[in-house]
This record gives structure tokens, sequence and C-alpha cells, in this order.
């Protein structure tokens, strides 16, 4: 693979990434809440005509910077208001990420280094499920990572021009993720830098001048869209926007709690197989090569461990806030496998017995996925799920073709294939089990996410869908969801009361309201509010219509 020239390389990479990421992007609906939070937003973007304000349900929401939600709006000028349109963008960061990869790998070590580092992003779990959603974090975390690439390389920079130069392009990266999602760009990038220099006791060379050019690009890319909203007489979007974000890192948000070592086991089952690779970096080799690999490992590791510790502390704990450490996870089990194949070593018993563990653990999942989905009568009999909205999820009529599990199955079977042959070199053990990886991420992804999706929020999706043409109000009562306002296609409140829920129930209507809950809300629903009809149930959702009086 080193043989080909680092040109054809990156075109494979394009290559190989376009038909990983961009096919069958649009074939589930977009999940709740995060991908049709920002869909929605978009939509909302194109419906008004409004570029400069993000707004939900036609009023300002002050949760998020607009840079991704433009980009999501801008491929749904192209290709439609749908879920292909909403997920492009992430695909396109999928590629440009696994190209950045090779280039820095290569830049700062080999051409091998860089295509390990690219090829490990792309075949662990979490990284490439990512690439294939609509949410935010994977734009964000190649920004924030970009401008500690180029602020890592200016301290080891020892001409002044180009010192400039890097230092401008770590502000202008810096400055696209708060514009992305938020200050926390900011906090992670200036938590790395300032323990990188306390490491080095300061002894870093830097003046006033590189201070000023990193404010000023810093501050024209990331605060333009706040100063405008400004200039707009929206100073309140701005106080609140970062009210919100001062509110996260102090509070549980609802619905987002998790126990304190939540981001460890995100990281070490989510990032499989880099995760169990990137464990034996931390027994330190005693030879450390060229200064600029060495600096730049430094500057992974507190990346990594500033990202854990950070979302460590943060009381709400979602699952993509530590998405930020795939990048220095993967590096350094890149780096491990790069040495381990240039010394000839085998990889240790314990590893294989890691990987082979964690490998059962998810082939477990798709098999059990399909076991309880072909038996759900015998388990509902069973009486062993008590949420009664669960045992209504499993009503939903999945097609199972009764080989689904075969994903899971014969990706265990190739792992015990694989490190249990001694025909194979350690380099083809890794090459392997990356490649099963792949390809049972890519088969659970197109084959076993849809069918989830049909258990889990089908039901109240076609609802929605099967109400777009109508003039009516959809409301969901006791849940939040932003489902109803993308796939309604809900058009501008010309009622100013569409918003109250205590109106739309008691008020004088000016058309229909229908009204969505969860089964385990519809008794009290019925009990509390006799005039509104129940219209209908479906997998595990309750529907009722308000007619005008």
């Amino acid at each position: 693979m080193t043989k080909l020239s680092d040109k054809t390389i990156q075109i494979i990479i394009i290559v190989i990434g376009s038909f990983l990421f961009i096919p069958f992007i649009g074939q589930s609906h977009l999940f709740d809440w995060d991908e049709i939070n920002f869909a929605e937003a978009a939509r909302e973007m194109l419906v008004t005509k409004d570029w400069l304000t993000v707004q939900i349900n036609y009023l300002p929401f002050w949760e998020k910077p607009p840079l991704f939600i433009w980009m999501q709006a801008i491929s749904m000028k192209i290709f439609g208001i749908n879920e292909f349109a909403a997920r492009f963008p992430n695909a396109i960061c999928g590629v440009v990420t696994l190209l950045v990869l090779f280039r820095l790998g290569r830049s700062i070590g080999n051409s091998k280094l860089g295509l390990l580092w690219t090829t490990l992003y792309a075949c662990s779990i979490l990284p490439f499920i990512y690439f294939k959603s609509g949410i935010i974090d994977p734009w964000f975390n190649l920004f924030i990572f970009l401008g500690i690439y180029y602020i890592s390389q200016f301290t080891q920079s020892t001409n002044e021009v180009h010192r400039y130069k890097l230092v401008s392009f770590s502000a202008l990266f810096i400055g696209l993720a708060v514009l992305t999602k938020g200050p926390v760009a900011l906090l992670i990038f200036g938590l790395v830098t300032v323990i990188y220099f306390i490491t080095k006791k300061f002894k870093v060379k830097f003046n006033l001048g590189h201070v000023l050019v990193f404010v000023f690009i810093f501050l024209v890319v990331g605060g333009f869209w706040f100063i405008l909203q400004i200039l707009n007489g929206n100073f309140e979007i701005v106080k609140d926007f970062f009210v919100y974000q001062v509110r996260l890192f102090q509070t549980e948000d609802a619905g987002h709690g998790g126990f304190l070592f939540y981001h460890f086991v995100v990281l070490f089952i989510g990032v499989f197989p880099a995760s169990i690779f990137g464990l034996l970096y931390f027994k330190r080799f005693q030879k450390e090569e060229e200064t600029s690999l060495f600096e730049f490992k430094n500057w992974m590791m507190i990346l990594f461990w500033t990202v854990l510790i950070l979302f460590t502390i943060v009381k709400t704990k979602i699952i993509h806030y530590s998405s930020m450490a795939y990048f220095p996870l993967t590096f350094l089990a890149a780096y491990y496998i790069y040495k381990l194949i240039e010394q000839k070593e085998s990889l240790p018993k314990w590893i294989k017995a890691l990987v082979l563990s964690l490998g059962f653990i998810w082939s477990l999942i798709v098999v059990a996925l399909q076991l309880v989905a072909m038996n759900k009568e015998k388990i509902t009999k069973m009486n062993v799920i008590k949420d009664d909205f669960a045992v209504g999820n499993l009503q939903a009529q999945v097609h199972w073709s009764g080989f689904e599990f075969l994903i899971g199955a014969l990706f265990f079977a190739s792992l015990l294939f694989i490190f249990l042959s001694k025909r194979l070199t350690t380099q083809n053990q890794i090459l392997a089990s990356l490649i099963a990886t792949l390809l049972f991420i890519y088969s659970t992804v197109v084959v076993i996410v849809p069918k989830v999706e049909g258990y889990t929020q089908n039901a109240a999706i076609e609802f929605y869908k099967s109400h777009q043409k109508e003039d009516c109000y959809v409301k969901t009562v006791g849940f939040k969801s932003y489902a109803d306002l993308f796939y309604t296609a809900k058009k501008p409140n010309q009622n100013l009361n569409a918003t109250n829920e205590e109106w739309l129930i008691f008020g004088e209507i000016d058309k229909p309201v229908y009204f969505v809950m969860k089964n385990t809300r519809s008794e009290e629903f019925s009990r509390n509010f006799p005039h509104i009809q129940r219209i209908g149930e479906k997998n595990g959702f309750v529907f009722y219509k308000r007619e005008i009086e």
C-alpha cells in the first residue's frame, strides 16, 4: 500500500469515503431529538428566507449558532427537504476528515502512519456512524481538531512568516467551530493549549503579534454572527445563548443524565476497535523518534484527557459530548499499530482477548435484536417488559427476513478466525479485523438501523406526514419532539396561540388540533379532557383530535 503515490492514495480515500458515507443516508427517518432539531431549523430557514436567525417552531432558537444549519439549508436547497439532504453535509465531512487525517498523519510521520490513522477512524463504530447522521458534531469536532493541530505546529515552527500563517489558520478553525456549536470550542482549545504550555513550563516562543492576530481572526470569524444579531436588535438571543451554554455545564439537562464514568464507557465500547489498540499507547514506548511526532503525541494525549475529564465534570451526559476524543484516541491507536508493525512485534494476548470480547458484545446486540423482534409475542406474554410504551413499540410490523442475525454472527466468527489463526501476520490480523468491523458497521447501519427506527418512532412520524397537507395544528403531549414540526412541514404560525397547549385544549381554535402522546399518558389525558376524541393508537403512540366547536 505504501508503494502507491500520495496523490493516488488520496483519490482512493475520496472514492472509498464517498462510497462509505453517502449511500443510504436517506433511507430512514431523522431521529429525535438532535437530527430533527437541526434539520427543522434548516427547513424553517428556507421557509422564512431568514438566514440570520436560527428558528424552531418559527421562534428564535438560541441553543446553536447557524453554520451547520446553513450547510443543511444549502443541501436542502439542492436536494429538497428530506433526510438525504439533512445528512449530506456530514457525509461530506466524513470524506474531508479521512483526507485530513491522512495528510496530517503523513505530515507528522509518514504516509503509512497517515493511512493507518485514516483506516482506524473509518473502521471504528461511532466515528463511522456519526458521518451517516445529521447531527452537528462531526464538523464541530473537525474544526476544533484543525485549530489544535495548527497551534501545535505553531509551537514547533521557527520560521516567523510560517508561524503567523499557522496561528491564523488555528484562529480561523476555532472561529468556525464557535460558529458551528458555540463557545465550548474555545474552552476546549484554550484548556488544551494552556495545559501544553504548562507542561513546557511556558517555554514556548510567542509574542503579542501572534496573540493579536489570533484574537482578531477568531473574533471576526467566530463572532460576526453574534455581532450581527446584536446590531439587528437581537441582544436577548445572544444573551440567552450564553446562559444556555453555562446551564449545560452546571445542571443536568432533562433526560440526559448519566453515571460518573459515562464517557469512559462510551469511548471504550463505542470507538471499537480503535479504543482497544489505543489502550496500548498508554504503556509508553521507551524510544521516541523525531521531535515533531513526539510533540504531536503530547498534544493528542492532552486533548484526549481534557475532553474526557471536562465532560465527566459536566452534569449533562450525551453520547456525542466526548466525540472530540475520537481524534486523539484513533491517533494513539494508529501510532501503536505503526510501531508494532515496524518493530515486527505480535499483539499481546490480552489485547486479542479484549477485541474478541467486545466484538462478541457488539455481535450479540445485533443477534439479540432479531431474536427479540422474532419472538416479541412470547416476550410480551412473559410480562418481563414493565414499560407499556416499549411493549407498544414492539407491536410495530417490521419485516425481518430471519437472516439478519448473520451480520453479528459472521462478524464474531471472522474475528475468531483472524485472531486464532497462526498463519496471519500481526499486520494482516489488524487489517483483517478492521475490514471485518467496517463491513459489520456498514451492514448494521443499512439493514438493522431502519428496523430499529420502525419500532421506536415510525408510527408517530407517519402520522405527522399524513397531515402535511391538512390545515391543522399538531401537538405532542408529555414528551419533547421536533418530529411534529419537520414531518408535518409546519408553516409559520399566524395565530400566536398556536404554541400554547392550554389554548389548543380549551381555547376557541380556528382549525382542527391533533394531539400525539405515548400510551403511558393517554388514560389520564382521556379522563381529564373528555371533549377531545381519541382517534387511534399505534405502536405505543396514541392519537387524539379536537374538532372546531
